[in-house]
């Protein structure tokens, strides 16, 4: 059955890469993480999930091409699944260019169906923020890009003398009372103000009120809190994904 095999599941992003181990019907165990800039054949080897390399199945997802040979040149080409719009992915692609959609985009919205049934839209918190639609039909249709909240902050303290950098939490009011407090009330809540408005502008588009949402990356804990339209936050919805396209595209050998 396709539960006794093993899975390892990669998430390359622009930041990081995150690593878990799988079966078919669950992930197991914590997640691993290291930062993309460090991913060669080197640090592979240091990876603590017991990887057992001549029977585990790689899935994994690439924002940063220039880091996929590492992964296929260590386990092995024929052993390796690299997420694509060729894939099994259980719904229909209306969209000009498919093969330009992010494959961690292609891993939410999988996850996403399978959480919550068509409308539903993702939106993924990470160096950029993203959303993607899926229709009442089934069809990925598109989705927003917009800069990340990190991005947003480095930048203003990078090109400006007299603002700081900031940790990002939760603002004690709204009006700040020092610089960086200005700052966080400007970058959390201004973001959640920008992060509402793309959802109800997708909303208007589509015709259609209360369309689950579902969030992940980074800061969708902290982003998300008084967004009502944000139904539900899964940090891991794209290794959830990763793994549920393993289901749909991998055969059992045995």
């Amino acid at each position: 059955m396709l539960e006794k095999q093993d899975l390892l599941l990669v998430d390359i992003s622009n930041s990081h890469t995150k690593m878990i181990k799988s079966s078919y019907s669950s992930l197991c165990g914590e997640v691993f993480s290291l930062p993309t800039n460090d991913l060669d054949l080197k640090t592979l080897n240091l990876v603590p999930l017991d990887i057992q390399k001549e029977e585990t199945r790689i899935v994994f997802s690439s924002v940063v091409p220039e880091k996929n040979k590492f992964i296929e040149d260590y386990f092995g080409i024929h052993r390796v699944l690299r997420v694509s719009t060729n894939l099994n992915l259980g719904f229909n692609i209306e969209y000009p260019q498919p093969e330009s959609i992010g494959a961690d985009r292609i891993a939410n919205v999988v996850a996403a169906i399978h959480l919550t049934e068509a409308p539903v839209v993702v939106v993924d918190f990470g160096t950029a923020v993203t959303f993607d639609v899926i229709t009442k039909e089934n069809k990925y249709i598109g989705g927003v890009i917009s800069p990340g909240l990190s991005a947003m902050t480095d930048y203003m303290a990078d090109r400006t003398a007299l603002l700081p950098k900031i940790d990002l939490n939760e603002p004690l009011s709204v009006i700040g009372k020092s610089t960086k407090e200005a700052m966080l009330s400007g970058a959390v809540i201004g973001y959640r103000g920008l992060v509402k408005g793309i959802l109800l502008s997708i909303f208007d588009e589509l015709g259609e009120a209360n369309i689950p949402v579902i969030a992940t990356g980074g800061y969708s804990k902290l982003i998300s809190s008084n967004i009502e339209e944000i139904v539900e936050v899964n940090e891991k919805l794209t290794l959830e994904g990763l793994r549920i396209i393993a289901a749909l595209n991998t055969q059992d050998d045995n």
